[in-house]
């Protein structure tokens, strides 16, 4: 097995204009966002916490993650990850925790979406959705950055969502599937208790597997036998399977013997400021 560098430059660096505007949540509806209002200089709340819509611009940035075809070893996409620089808030979880209880997270996610597409001309996309811009239809709005991308764009939505916003999520599906270039991923498939059925008709076009049913897949048979029965019902609804979380070679070899389309982890590629990935030749 060798490694050869692959690069691919990405060199986005968010500079909104007028007509690209950040967009908040009201309880009336969304409104946007003026650049004056998303400031330059973080300001804090009555407990001393910096309020997320006061985040500097510059504090925000992504890093990219590569997700490699098992069976060529080359880069597929890339999956966008958020970055935040303000102490308390580098954890992207908390993130956006804190976004959606200053009911914020539709201008966070516009924001880091319109980042992380920026200059990536040619390169498809894995981006994150938060359950709370489902529920406002931020992805939805026709002039939201990720339909302006040149190549496919795979929103990211945990398997939890589709179960505990259905309606929603089919609603929005159709609405972006009739735009064209975007397709639903269904993440975690595993993390927790999956409805299955109502996963299988949103019909998505991939499903990542949670990272507990990947450790240490190549020790453990009946492991190994329970994902290759995922990733067969997966492939019979229509779905690329990628497995995330791959730590180790051994684990590379073992989900791409188990039918696994795509992996993705520290094994195969970290996160990086530029979209650099490794050609995985067997």
């Amino acid at each position: 097995m060798s490694l050869k560098p692959q690069n691919h430059s990405v060199e986005g660096v968010w500079a909104p204009r007028a007509s690209m505007v950040p967009v908040a949540e009201t309880p009336s509806g969304p409104r946007p966002v003026t650049l004056a209002q998303w400031s330059e200089e973080g300001k804090e709340d009555d407990a001393g916490e910096v309020m997320i819509g006061c985040v500097p611009r510059s504090e925000l940035s992504c890093v990219y993650q590569p997700i490699v075809d098992l069976a060529s070893g080359k880069a597929f996409a890339y999956e966008v990850l958020a970055r935040c620089k303000v102490p308390g808030l580098t954890n992207p979880s908390i993130l956006f925790k804190r976004a959606a209880a200053e009911r914020f997270c539709g201008a966070l996610g516009r924001a880091l979406r319109k980042l992380g597409s920026a200059n990536c001309r040619g390169i498809p996309l894995f981006l994150n959705v938060h359950p709370a811009e489902l529920s406002d239809r931020f992805v939805i709005q026709p002039d939201d950055p990720m339909y302006a991308h040149d190549d496919d764009v795979y929103v990211e939505i945990t398997e939890s969502v589709p179960f505990s916003h259905y309606d929603l999520c089919s609603s929005m599906l159709r609405e972006i599937r009739a735009r064209g270039g975007v397709h639903l991923v269904v993440d975690d498939l595993g993390a927790g208790y999956s409805n299955l059925k109502r996963i299988a008709d949103l019909e998505p076009a991939v499903v990542k597997l949670d990272r507990e049913l990947v450790t240490n897949l190549n020790q453990n048979r009946r492991q190994r036998v329970l994902v290759q029965a995922v990733v067969r019902m997966c492939i019979d609804l229509g779905a690329k399977v990628v497995a995330e979380g791959l730590e180790t070679w051994d684990e590379v070899r073992a989900v791409r013997d188990c039918g696994c389309h795509f992996g993705q982890g520290y094994a195969l590629g970290r996160p990086a400021n530029t979209a650099v990935a490794p050609i995985w030749k067997l």
